[in-house]
């Protein structure tokens, strides 16, 4: 069994972007700038976007933070959606979810400019990853694609079994397992909460990609001998053992089902380190773009 090191990973990513970033500053060029727009205090969320902020400075990207209040409308946040778009100074930003229930969240992200949508989640970059044109690809999704390619894991002709339907992970990860090319060209079956006898699929699978974010959902008894595990479930279980009252669980009861996989990540340190290094290649792409333009 071989570990899927997400974290390691992402650190080598980091510094690749690093090294780009510093050819930049040396031609003089401007360096990328990413912007992420948080409204409310939701915990995860602060914590999530304060380490986005922090990669930025490890890369020497130059970013920005906007803060706006849990009681900020729909049309306040619109309003400040449309500043960044036509803010040449930042190349792409991130509106980060969950946002507060007055605001409509599918609205949100249809006023981003797919130009700086680096999350890839606006329907034109979701349309251009389907049809295989070059985009920004979710970072999630992105992440588990880079995995699988560095540590050469074979996809062609494998079956591929998705776990969840979610726009921003399920959904893309079915078409991008399908597609022409490396990592790709494998069969595909989305499976989610009304998929019966789920077992009798999971155990065919050669590769399993679950994110359903119900914890140790996938047991020993579902994976076949061999089987590649990717578990981008994240969720806190309470434990009173542990000095912060939780313990962070994946989809996968990995203390068993790693005894049968060939490759599979851990949680934490698998795909989450790995979401936040592809929003800054992502970031880089914008960039990228904007200066051929």
């Amino acid at each position: 069994m071989q570990l899927l090191d997400g974290k390691k990973t992402a650190e080598d990513i980091k510094s690749e972007i690093a090294v780009e970033v510093q050819k930049m500053k040396d031609k003089g060029e401007k360096v990328p700038h990413l912007a992420a727009l948080i409204v409310g205090n939701d915990g995860a969320s602060l914590t999530y976007v304060g380490s986005k902020v922090k990669a930025c400075e490890r890369v020497g990207f130059e970013s920005t933070l906007v803060k706006m209040p849990s009681t900020t409308t729909e049309i306040e946040l619109l309003k400040k959606i449309k500043e960044l778009n036509e803010n040449d100074e930042i190349d792409g930003f991130i509106v980060q979810l969950p946002l507060p229930e007055q605001i409509d969240e599918q609205k949100v992200l249809m006023a981003v400019d797919p130009s700086k949508d680096v999350d890839g989640f606006h329907p034109e970059n979701f349309g251009k990853m389907a049809l295989d044109m070059t985009t920004f690809i979710p970072a999630t999704p992105f992440g588990i694609l880079e995995l699988l390619e560095r540590y050469g894991v074979e996809t062609k002709g494998k079956h591929t079994v998705v776990i969840g339907r979610s726009h921003i992970v399920g959904r893309p990860m079915s078409i991008l397992m399908g597609r022409k090319g490396f990592p790709g060209n494998s069969t595909v079956t989305l499976t989610h909460s009304y998929t019966k006898n789920i077992e009798e699929i999971t155990i065919q699978a050669d590769i399993i990609i679950t994110a359903l974010g119900v914890p140790n959902y996938l047991k020993a008894n579902m994976v076949k001998e061999g089987v590649v595990v990717i578990d981008v479930g994240i969720t806190r279980v309470p434990d009173e053992n542990t000095d912060k009252g939780y313990v962070i669980t994946g989809d996968v009861d990995f203390d068993q089902v790693s005894k049968k996989a060939s490759f599979i990540t851990p949680v934490p340190g698998g795909v989450g380190p790995m979401t936040i290094a592809m929003l800054l290649k992502n970031t880089l792409l914008a960039r990228e773009m904007k200066r051929n333009k």
